[in-house]
């Protein structure tokens, strides 16, 4: 759920009325993650997806990987902006959700250009011998650290890095947080702050998303 969703509903509308439309076979993969998931805030949204898609677009990424595929709102999303000769790798280990994103993977567009690689992140990336035009990052908060250290030196100048969930709803203001996740995200955004082969800012859309380019 975004800020303005909780605090300032007017405004949450308001930023969606002015945004332009998401696709139809978004607006439905949307509407089945409400109808048949217990976690649908999970999903991007319509915000974000039009976020991705903008980024994705502008820089047209031959090769994207994605960690946390959830219903494959974001996926879509992304794709929307490939090189024709370009592929999206999306990794989740949720096997029970699986059939969904690949229902809407293969009803969409972008079909022949996505691989969903089914399994743990962190033993999947390694085997992906890939360097990487945009890299996002939408899965468990405990290992936002490992899959940053995994994914940078296979990023090359000017590629894309951008991680959601950056804010963690207001707690890395926390000075002492006693979640493990809350500490990797603090921990996780002073690296990539201080880290001199990035140029980065933290945009307080939704969660928060961290965008970084490489330099």
């Amino acid at each position: 759920m975004s800020f303005f969703e909780e605090n300032c509903p007017e405004i949450d509308r308001y930023l969606e009325n002015h945004a332009s439309a998401e696709p139809e076979i978004l607006k439905k993969l949307r509407r089945e993650t409400y109808q048949k998931t217990t976690q649908p805030h999970m999903i991007s949204g319509y915000q974000q997806g039009r976020l991705l898609s903008i980024i994705s677009k502008m820089i047209s990424p031959k090769s994207i990987l994605e960690i946390g595929t959830f219903t494959g709102y974001a996926t879509l999303s992304l794709a929307e902006g490939l090189a024709k000769d370009g592929t999206i790798y999306t990794i989740d280990k949720n096997e029970e959700l699986a059939y969904l994103p690949e229902k809407y993977f293969a009803e969409s567009e972008f079909a022949s250009q996505i691989n969903f690689i089914k399994g743990d992140a962190l033993q999947e990336i390694s085997k992906l011998n890939i360097d990487w035009d945009l890299v996002f990052i939408d899965a468990d908060k405990e290992n936002y650290v490992q899959y940053f250290n995994l994914i940078k030196p296979k990023m090359k100048s000017g590629s894309i890095l951008l991680i959601d969930n950056i804010l963690w709803y207001g707690k890395v203001l926390e000075d002492n947080p006693k979640l493990e996740s809350t500490k990797i995200i603090k921990e996780l955004n002073e690296l990539i702050a201080q880290d001199q082969d990035f140029e980065n800012l933290i945009l307080p859309l939704r969660d928060g998303i961290q965008l970084a380019r490489k330099i």
